[in-house]
């Protein structure tokens, strides 16, 4: 018989989901949270400048959307096979303590980009609020490290907004996502057909004038590939944070399908129909969908937009840099981080990284996010090739609880194969993702991570077994 669950290793928090409230329609809404914000509207628009006509981006994505859409049902099956979070499935290869090593970079990575979403919606909001009351200038004479006063009540508001969600649980957060998600897809219809009306019907298709070929169009096809599955690359690790509540593996597998590949590709024709039209309009791209918004000369559309581009930005923050962080703190000290207190850590590390400083700095944002997302693809090599090429799914869930012995215990808790294969797979994606050199390079650098991390793991798991010696078979546990 396997030890009683130790409190190092567990809470209520942590332990397999048994309420499976997160159905088809509460992960297809995730899905559009994550896509339909500032963020990503800038991250799609981006692809049409890579010299390619807008089919063949479009065919570009579609072949990324396809390739996400299979891996991320692969790792979703974990979380929904076992019900438990990303830290505790981090446990199965890397061992019950050695999993507090890929949580933390998962974690550290969120708590970054809380703070740096964070601040952008605060400047639509500041900008907003500048329209409305232009006496509020005064406010931006004064400031504090950096940010101005009307600055800081903008992001301390959105900031205590979105940490108003995460303190009532996860199932606040999927209620939020329900709706939030949606909701952008209102204001995307208003700029589009403002500007079908605008341009007499006739905005065009194309939104790049320059064109690349030969080997050049091969490399951006491929760059554009790559540059996609990478920005899924959180997702691809923690996405078990949700679907360990999903109903059914069928239900995961259609709310994926229809939230990434349909609706990425919906959302981005209609981004690139708007970005072609701005164009026309105003003499140049716009690619900043706040930006465009401001330049509609109706208030109350205005307040409108600006107000769901905002609620958007909750939604994505929540659900990408929010419920990680609060998993994977909670992991590190279980008997005394719950969920609420790992999200509220999270938020006081998005103000203490002063993320308007930071994102100011290109600089510094391609070497922290260059270095820490090169991490990503190991970490997801590692995992994949263990579950599915070595265990073959199979996983005894009650012993990802269990201190001092099992399966997943290794070396004191801590397996030195897959901390080894991540390492390696890390020494040769963060100087391709960082290296000027090897620029062209980095489009890949999660993939080849994710590649050499997991092969160098298959072999040395032919050499001993995943769990220590003597172990019994291992069992699929539901």
């Amino acid at each position: 018989m396997p030890e009683p669950p130790a409190s190092r290793l567990r809470n209520p928090d942590l332990a397999p989901a048994t309420v499976k409230s997160w159905s088809g329609y509460s992960v297809f809404a995730l899905w559009m949270s994550v896509l339909h914000n500032v963020g990503a509207y800038t991250f799609a628009i981006g692809f049409f400048f890579h010299g390619l006509g807008t089919w063949t981006v479009l065919a570009a994505m579609l072949v990324a959307l396809v390739l996400v859409y299979a891996l991320m049902n692969l790792s979703g099956a974990i979380g929904q096979r076992t019900g438990v979070p990303y830290p505790v499935v981090a446990r199965i290869s890397f061992g019950v303590f050695g999993a507090n090593v890929p949580a933390l970079v998962r974690g550290v990575l969120a708590v970054f980009w809380y703070g740096v979403q964070t601040y952008l919606g605060s400047v639509a909001i500041s900008a907003l609020a500048l329209r409305l009351a232009p006496g509020l200038e005064s406010w931006n004479r004064t400031g504090f490290l950096g940010l101005s006063a009307l600055g800081w009540c903008a992001f301390l508001a959105l900031w205590a907004a979105q940490l108003l969600v995460v303190r009532h649980g996860m199932e606040a957060v999927r209620k939020y996502q329900n709706w939030a998600g949606p909701a952008v897809y209102l204001v995307m219809f208003v700029l589009l057909g403002w500007v079908l009306v605008r341009t007499g019907f006739a905005p065009g298709v194309e939104v790049s004038p320059e064109r690349v070929h030969g080997g050049s169009a091969v490399l951006q096809f491929a760059s554009i590939v790559g540059l996609i599955v990478s920005f899924f690359g959180t997702f691809l690790l923690n996405i078990s944070d949700f679907t360990r509540a999903s109903p059914s593996p069928r239900s995961m597998r259609r709310a994926n399908l229809w939230g990434l590949p349909v609706n990425f590709l919906v959302f981005a024709v209609t981004v690139a129909v708007v970005t072609t039209a701005s164009v026309t309009l105003f003499g140049e791209p716009i690619t900043d969908p706040i930006e465009l918004v401001q330049r509609i000369d109706n208030t109350p559309v205005l307040v409108f937009a600006t107000l769901v581009f905002t609620v958007a930005t909750v939604g994505v923050n929540v659900a990408a840099n929010v419920v990680s962080p609060a998993f994977d703190f909670a992991n590190v000290a279980p008997r005394y981080i719950t969920f609420e207190r790992g999200g509220f850590i999270a938020a006081v590390g998005s103000i203490l990284v002063c993320p308007w400083a930071l994102y100011s700095s290109p600089v510094v944002v391609d070497y922290f996010i260059g270095g820490l997302g090169a991490l990503l693809g190991p970490l997801f090599g590692v995992i994949m090739s263990d579950y599915y090429l070595v265990r073959r799914t199979r996983v005894v869930v009650d012993e990802l609880y269990v201190e001092g012995g099992g399966r997943y215990w290794y070396r004191r808790g801590v397996n030195p194969r897959a901390m080894l294969s991540a390492a390696i797979g890390a020494a040769v994606a963060i100087p391709v993702a960082l290296v000027p050199a090897w620029h062209a390079a980095a489009p890949f650098s999660w993939a080849l991570g994710a590649a050499l991390a997991a092969g160098t793991y298959l072999a040395a798991s032919r050499v001993a077994a995943p769990g220590p010696a003597g172990s019994a078979p291992e069992a699929t546990h539901v």
